[in-house]
């Protein structure tokens, strides 16, 4: 959904520690009723620039809103927030769980989902992490917020999970919830409307999966011994990347890469082809790598 106006917004946000930048100049925004995907190494800053938008961390510089205005108790209470450890309490039940969050909010405690409502006496600490995810997402939605940011909120659930939880993260883009996430998976990348990718504390690129790549490219590398040539690449300090059998190479001379193959005596078809953000945000960590 293309948003009319923003609900989060960043601009040219800065935050250091010392002499070391965690966020450097970055202006962002989200609007009702997007999705957008904050991506980026570990490292690269965006948790720190979540923390940031949520009020609980000051920037040095620069300034961030919530539902145009500063990002006070008043502005919070409006908004959902996933974060990567699920911000609930493992020693309380599912139920505690939700009446604890619902009381600060004043509202209702949300019906649990039928597989759900069967555990609802039970410890969440001993239930399955793909079971606690939803539990915190039950818990961000249950004030009906208007805005989520959720930090890596499918991490090491099953592909089943993930799906569930992306449903219901579509499902609130369509109320109008302006939402922004950040994840690793990048399947999970191109659910959203817009993404962001974030590279030693700076923005470095945005828009689309194909302004993000912009005009990096890789190398596909077609052989018959794909583990004596990924273990040769890798050797010779090549970034190889290895899915499943099929080896390919990012941020490479292709000549040079020929090279390394005759020297080894391995035969291989050499083929450049488009990046993918995966390969991208690579040869960005590569670049920002200390000498």
């Amino acid at each position: 959904m293309t948003a009319d106006r923003p609900l989060i917004a960043a601009d040219q946000v800065t935050k250091r520690f010392g002499d070391f930048t965690a966020v450097d100049d970055v202006s962002m925004s989200v609007g009702a009723g997007e999705v957008v995907g904050l991506l980026g190494a570990n490292g690269a800053g965006k948790t720190t620039l979540i923390r940031i938008l949520l009020g609980l961390m000051q920037p040095t510089r620069g300034s961030v809103t919530l539902f145009d205005g500063p990002p006070d108790q008043g502005r919070r209470a409006r908004l959902g927030y996933v974060p990567q450890n699920l911000g609930l309490y493992r020693d309380l039940t599912v139920r505690e769980n939700l009446e604890f969050s619902t009381g600060a909010y004043g509202v209702a405690v949300p019906e649990l989902p039928e597989d759900l409502a069967a555990h609802q006496n039970t410890l969440v600490g001993s239930l399955p992490l793909g079971a606690q995810r939803r539990i915190a997402f039950l818990v961000a939605l249950a004030h009906t917020p208007d805005a989520l940011i959720l930090d890596e909120p499918t991490s090491g659930v099953d592909a089943l999970s993930r799906a569930r939880l992306w449903d219901t993260i579509r499902d609130e883009s369509d109320r109008g919830t302006a939402v922004l996430v950040t994840t690793h998976y990048m399947e999970e990348a191109q659910e959203c409307d817009r993404l962001l990718l974030m590279s030693a504390g700076e923005l470095v690129a945005q828009g689309s999966e194909a302004d993000i790549v912009g005009d990096t490219t890789a190398v596909q590398v077609d052989t018959d011994d794909w583990a004596k040539t990924f273990s040769v690449l890798n050797d010779a300090d090549v970034p190889v990347i290895l899915s499943g059998t099929s080896i390919r190479v990012v941020d490479t001379d292709p000549a040079r890469l020929e090279q390394v193959l005759d020297d080894a005596g391995i035969r291989a078809g050499v083929t450049t082809v488009p990046a993918t953000i995966e390969e991208k945000m690579l040869s960005l960590a590569r670049e920002n790598a200390p000498a």
